[in-house]
């Protein structure tokens, strides 16, 4: 959807409709006739006046969720009229508030339908934002900056939620590394692409063992944005099981059901790179991707087995649905194999169910070694409009993932704590230098959700793009 900026008052912009935003109803003209239809100011209550052209939304706080969720829900019922402008009136202007509105259009109106056997054909619609006369003028480099940026980050984040939506069968090793290859080209950043007889070259077992009964070869993916003069230098890795079915440790048949979107932190960090570069910030960034699909066949890797990751950590698989940490341990070595002196070093998994009942659906589990850092994470989070807490690490916790006849195991001793375990089992693939610079993002639960929420749409909801951006654009303060 296109978005318009312009000084003129809402009364002057010739458009098919209004979207008016509403905090409370006491100035409205048609006071009366909203509470006749009991419309309250309260998020997601939306009502549409077709004889007056308007539709009316409430929200409840001028907070960045509020108004993103509220701008959405008129944006939904917008794509459902054949009208093709729209307005919308800024009250009072702040550059958080014209921020949330565009990501709120943008995220808001995506639609995934690519598996529809009849696809309805594309409204070019566009939203004119009405800033007021006293605010900036639309020359003013810090106005136009947040569209530009809020586009790009809503760009990035469709890109993520298309990749995640895209089925098995249309998605596997191969293809996330064409893609990857192909953001590169756009984004005019280097990359590689890495087979199995790289993995096998560079002792990378864990990852190569996760993928070996696959028909589709594992890949790993490097992307590296270098600008002159970078201020610092961060690497993001992710998890890319661009399908799980549990393996020989196989899943349910219902749990199965959704794991296209265990390659969510490979798509999250594909994305966010792209959006760097496209931005421009002053970092150099490096993605790392391990694209690994886990089967079942004569040659899968077993419970029982022992595996040697790039780091010579000996890990007992007991369980061998717990592949995604496996996955991540020989890219985190790699990544600090190949990069040197790095500042921060990120990694984003859909790793465990536990951290889904643990925080919810809706919230990303973060941890690592330094409180501050990751507290810092949080808060990023929270202002792009994401929702993320910390889990602690604890020395007990950590002694059950020992193993009687390697060095760790990949799943613990207790049914309890399986997030924070989890992280706890990556953290002995982090070396010592970088242990205060690393976070793990588990992304499990709003990876990917089976219902509409704010304005996430059913499936994919791009989980870690903001929320990193955030990160980077805040990282000098």
């Amino acid at each position: 959807m296109k978005i318009n900026l312009t000084n003129t008052k809402i009364n002057k912009i010739q458009s098919d409709i209004q979207i008016v935003l509403v905090d409370k109803l006491e100035d409205l003209k048609e006071k009366e006739l909203l509470e006749s239809l009991d419309f309250k100011v309260s998020d997601e209550v939306m009502v549409y006046l077709p004889e007056s052209g308007k539709i009316f939304v409430a929200f409840e706080e001028e907070t960045y969720d509020c108004l993103a969720i509220a701008i959405a829900t008129a944006i939904k019922k917008f794509q459902t009229t054949n009208f093709k402008t729209a307005k919308v009136d800024l009250n009072s202007f702040d550059s958080k508030i014209l921020k949330s509105i565009v990501e709120g259009t943008l995220l808001g109106s995506y639609t995934f339908d690519n598996y529809k056997s009849k696809q309805e054909k594309k409204k070019k619609q566009e939203l004119t934002i009405s800033i007021q006369e006293d605010s900036p003028s639309l020359d003013n480099i810090e106005l136009n900056s947040i569209l530009n940026e809020s586009t790009i980050i809503s760009k990035a984040v469709n890109k993520a939620r298309d990749m995640v939506n895209t089925t098995p069968g249309d998605f596997y090793p191969d293809v996330m590394a064409k893609l990857a290859k192909k953001l590169a080209k756009d984004a005019k950043i280097e990359y590689k692409i890495k087979g199995e007889k790289f993995l096998e070259k560079n002792d990378m077992n864990a990852m190569l063992s996760v993928g070996r009964a696959s028909i589709h070869e594992s890949k790993l993916i490097h992307l590296s944005y270098k600008p002159k003069d970078a201020k610092k230098k961060i690497v993001l890795v992710g998890k890319g099981l661009t399908y799980d079915s549990g393996g020989l440790s196989l899943k349910p048949a219902d749990y199965m059901v959704t794991m296209k979107s265990d390659k969510a932190g490979g798509c999250a960090v594909l994305a966010t790179i792209w959006a760097i570069a496209k931005l421009e910030l002053p970092f150099e960034v490096h993605a790392v991707i391990g694209a690994v699909e886990n089967m079942i066949g004569g040659d899968a890797y077993k419970p029982d087995d022992v595996l040697v990751a790039k780091n010579g950590t000996t890990i007992e698989v007991r369980n061998t649905d717990a592949e995604g940490r496996l996955v991540l341990a020989d890219c985190l070595c790699y990544a600090q194999d190949e990069i040197h002196d790095i500042d921060y070093i990120f990694d984003y998994a859909t790793l465990t169910g536990a951290c889904v009942v643990g925080v919810g659906q809706y919230t990303t589990g973060i941890m690592g070694n330094n409180e501050i850092l990751k507290r810092n994470a949080v808060l990023s989070a929270l202002k792009s409009g994401e929702y993320a807490t910390t889990l602690d690490f604890n020395r007990y916790l950590k002694k059950t993932i020992k193993s009687d006849i390697a060095d760790i195991s990949n799943i613990a001793s207790t049914r309890y704590g399986g997030a924070i375990t989890a992280g706890l089992f990556l953290d002995n693939f982090v070396t010592k230098e970088n242990k205060e610079k690393w976070i793990h993002f588990d992304i499990a639960g709003p990876a990917f959700v089976e219902k509409a929420w704010g304005y996430n749409p059913y499936g994919a909801s791009g989980a870690g793009v903001r929320m990193t951006i955030e990160f980077l654009k805040n990282i000098d303060k």
